[in-house]
């Protein structure tokens, strides 16, 4: 067994190795470049090695790495107070990952309502299609059979819905519901995003009931759909938010960020984390948002996704037997594909494009925000290449 692979075989890698990026661009050890229009699942932000991010992280790394929050960190108060003050929130909590941003905000709801009196209230209401992460409760909270299967019983606490059933989440409403959890557009479920007035009726529902709204942006944050916070785009605010992945441009950071309402039970020694909110994390996140909240950058966002969108668009009325329609909002889109969509991956892989596979047959497309609109087209070009390839054995086939 001397020879075996040291890893865990829970990942179905592509045989890729890159060891070097630049903006919008990655490279392999051949010297062989893709264009990156997967940016580590919606991470990398703004690319890869930004001088700005690669500035602030080196700066930093001189100074200090890690304290634990044994000690006051002023990296943390700095971006805590630009969190709360470009968005709804009072309170941050940083973490490592969204899948910890997550179990904060579910942690959050739980205890607030404990710290009223009412202990039984700790159920949270999630959606069909919808993943919250891979801990034990963040696959309870998301549903899906796959991730829940051989890790013991399921988390309690957790009731899955029909996506969009407004009814449904009304009847499911009881004294023990807590809150309801959602992300603004699935990711893994297949680039869904939720309509306007279903998020619109969960914030009423939610007031009506006491209930906390508790929105999963750790895809959907920092830009990505062309505002700062996906859900802007429904004129709602939640009372409790998880983000991550942009937020750090590639460095591993996550958030929970909460109305002081929200946050009132989460009081000294109720939750902690060693790592989370470390000064090297610190300075990479205030680092992205000195990019995100320039004038202009997310006017650039939306510009660009409409060329993107467009050209998707253009795409589908000319390959109806490779493409069957286009999902997502501003630069987080998906190819819901009519062939499987292993085969759609590897043909734009095979284009030197990359891309992510969802759910529901789809394929993502998550460039760095910072592409251009020439990039954009490069990369539109790529997929028509891959299209007409798939057309052709389609219909040779």
């Amino acid at each position: 067994m001397a020879d075996a692979a040291p890893l865990y075989e829970t990942y179905m890698r592509a045989p890729l190795r890159f060891t070097r990026g630049e903006g919008v661009w990655l490279v392999t050890e051949d010297g062989e470049r893709y264009l990156d229009f997967a940016a580590g699942v919606a991470v990398n932000s703004l690319g890869h090695a930004h001088p700005h991010l690669v500035a602030a992280l080196k700066d930093q790394a001189d100074k200090v790495w890690h304290l634990s929050n044994l000690y006051e960190i002023p990296g943390q108060e700095s971006l805590g107070r630009r969190l709360t003050e470009a968005t709804f929130a009072d309170k941050v909590f940083f973490t490592n990952s969204g899948a910890e941003a997550l179990e904060c905000a579910i942690k959050t709801a739980r205890r607030y309502h404990f710290a009223k009196g009412h202990p039984g209230k700790y159920h949270i209401l999630t959606f069909e299609g919808a993943f919250h992460g891979r801990t034990i409760a963040t696959i309870a909270a998301g549903g899906q059979e796959k991730y829940i299967e051989g890790f013991g019983p399921k988390a309690p606490g957790f009731l899955k819905l029909p996506f969009g059933d407004i009814a449904a989440v009304r009847d499911a409403i009881t004294e023990e519901t807590a809150g309801i959890l959602i992300e603004p557009v699935q990711g893994e479920g297949g680039l869904r995003p939720v309509p306007k007035e279903f998020m619109q009726e969960l914030r009423r529902l939610c007031d009506e009931y006491g209930l906390l709204l508790i929105l999963d942006e750790v895809q959907t944050g920092v830009g990505r759909t062309g505002r700062l916070f996906a859900h802007e785009n429904a004129g709602v605010t939640p009372d409790i938010m998880a983000i991550a992945k942009g937020i750090g441009g590639g460095f591993p950071l996550g958030a929970c960020l909460a109305t002081s309402e929200a946050a009132s039970g989460m009081v000294a020694g109720t939750h902690g984390s060693t790592y989370g909110g470390n000064p090297l994390a610190m300075a990479v996140g205030n680092a992205v948002l000195d990019v995100v909240l320039e004038d202009g950058f997310l006017q650039h966002v939306r510009d660009v996704a409409l060329v993107f969108r467009q050209g998707l668009a253009a795409l589908k009325d000319r390959f109806p037997e490779v493409i069957e329609d286009i999902r997502g909002e501003g630069l987080m889109l998906g190819i819901k594909a009519k062939v499987p969509v292993a085969d759609l991956l590897k043909a734009v892989r095979a284009e030197n494009l990359l891309a992510v596979p969802a759910g529901d047959n789809v394929l993502r497309l998550l460039p760095p925000l910072v592409v251009t609109a020439e990039e954009a087209r490069e990369g539109l070009a790529r997929i028509e290449r891959a299209a007409e390839k798939l057309t052709a054995a389609v219909k040779a086939a």
